[in-house]
């Protein structure tokens, strides 16, 4: 845990209870505060109230004693409303802070030249968080992993000489984190996402310029409009990272296929082989691992062996194994059509699994994609707009849930004739309908595959 000491003898006010709530008020009392918290859910009150803590309706406070509110980054700060607690706190000028801004605090009091790692950008944010944590902990450095992925930010160890966060952040955590100015700041990519809390594309993507606006080191990705233009105006230092076949900008660090390369030409890694970082998003996330580790110290064969070492992440391309020739992989992570185009964009000769509560705009945006499409089996309640999206155009199943999807496509893909079919979980949906979230779905998805006859 990372006491909250920079807020010792102060009164605090803290709304959202759930696990990095519960996390925060831990941290604060831990570092001397006084912390009067709340949450619109009589469940999570009562939780919180079962750990010793002081549950008391905001509504009713007096928010004139308040140092700041600490917000949980789910609740509304602008859009479609500012939640009711912000509203109190704007009106007795209380400052609107998260969990996040207190580690950055601690940081500064403690031990600000401590490394900083910190990881935004619409897809791609926890596979580049994971994989630059295993980089760096495979060379040997004492690693703290979090935010976004995993782990609450104040659970982990604090900071210290030495010690390395890297640390995924979401929009909603970095709006509430004025102070944000990391000694590595990541910007992957910029696609339209959460603009019923942001308003505008515009105004999300200002938020997600502030990870490296104030960093001592930005990475940023150049194949995108927003980004492009982000990176434009971030003085040195930076590293532009650039897909070759993607945008229109070149880089200092240039994904080649396989390959990833400095400017002047010279060979940094070679991702050859390596599954877990297949296809040229990954190609994207392995070169920042690279930019990262190199601003650390880290290269040669020290990097190329973290590299190959790399698991990959659950539910996000997540090779599950082979029967026979048929090589299954978990992507039940990819909840919308950008994140499957991905996947789609990786492999050929493609039983796809896909299906869930479907996103604005449903599968047609992957039509280019669809000759890669051996066959589609469709589950869950897109079901029926799905299938019309595919109708004359690629062979299909209705096969309602996972478990008969998963059984009929292991099934035709052995029979496939192909010499390495795939039978991919990337349903381009949200799990809700069937599921209580993507997790759930993928390893359900998992445990098929692995009762499946060898």
């Amino acid at each position: 845990m990372t006491p909250a000491t920079t807020f010792a003898g102060r009164k605090i006010a803290l709304f959202g209870l759930g696990g990095s709530g519960l996390a925060t008020v831990r941290s604060l009392l831990a570092g001397g505060a006084d912390v009067l918290a709340w949450d619109d859910n009589a469940a999570s009150r009562d939780r919180a109230r079962d750990q010793g803590i002081t549950v008391a309706d905001l509504r009713e406070a007096d928010w004139s004693g308040f140092s700041a509110l600490v917000l949980a980054p789910g609740v509304p700060l602008t859009h479609p409303e500012p939640h009711w607690t912000v509203s109190l706190a704007k009106a007795a000028g209380v400052a609107i802070i998260g969990d996040i801004e207190i580690f950055c605090r601690e940081r500064a009091a403690l031990a600000p030249d401590a490394p900083f790692v910190a990881i935004t950008g619409t897809n791609g944010k926890s596979t580049t968080t994971a994989l630059t944590a295993h980089v760096l902990r495979e060379a040997g450095r004492d690693v703290q992993m979090g935010g976004n992925i995993g782990t609450a930010i104040l659970s982990l160890e604090p900071p210290a000489e030495g010690r390395v966060h890297v640390i995924e952040l979401s929009t909603f955590q970095i709006d509430l984190t004025p102070s944000l100015a990391p000694s590595v700041g990541v910007l992957l990519n910029l696609t339209p996402d959460h603009l019923d809390r942001h308003g505008t594309m515009e105004k999300y993507a200002a938020i997600k310029e502030r990870v490296v606006a104030n960093a001592g080191l930005a990475v940023i990705g150049v194949d995108d409009a927003y980004c492009a233009a982000i990176a434009a105006r971030r003085a040195e230092p930076r590293v532009r990272i650039h897909v070759e076949g993607h945008g229109e900008e070149t880089g200092d660090l240039i994904v080649q296929g396989t390959r990833i390369d400095e400017a002047n030409g010279t060979v940094l890694a070679d991702l050859t082989g390596i599954g877990s970082l297949r296809g040229a998003h990954n190609g994207q996330n392995a070169a920042v691992a690279v930019a990262v580790a190199r601003a650390l110290g880290i290269e040669g064969e020290t990097l190329a062996a973290a590299l190959k070492s790399f698991p990959g992440l659950a539910h996000r391309m997540e090779g599950l194994g082979r029967r026979g020739r048929v090589l299954f992989v978990n992507d039940s992570k990819a909840t919308n059509a950008d994140s499957t185009e991905k996947a789609l964009l990786a492999f050929r000769d493609i039983h796809w699994i896909v299906g869930g509560k479907a996103k604005e705009g449903g599968i047609e945006p992957l039509s280019p994609l669809f000759e890669r499409i051996a066959h589609a089996y469709l589950i869950g309640a897109s079901s029926e707009a799905f299938a019309a999206t595919l109708e004359g155009r690629v062979p299909y199943t209705s096969c309602e849930t996972l478990e008969v999807a998963t059984e009929t496509a292991a099934k035709a893909a052995a029979a496939s004739e192909a010499p390495e079919p795939v039978v991919l979980l990337s349903p381009a949906c949200a799990s809700y309908d069937q599921f209580p979230n993507f997790e759930v779905r993928g390893d359900r998805f998992r445990a098929l595959v692995q009762a499946l006859p060898q």
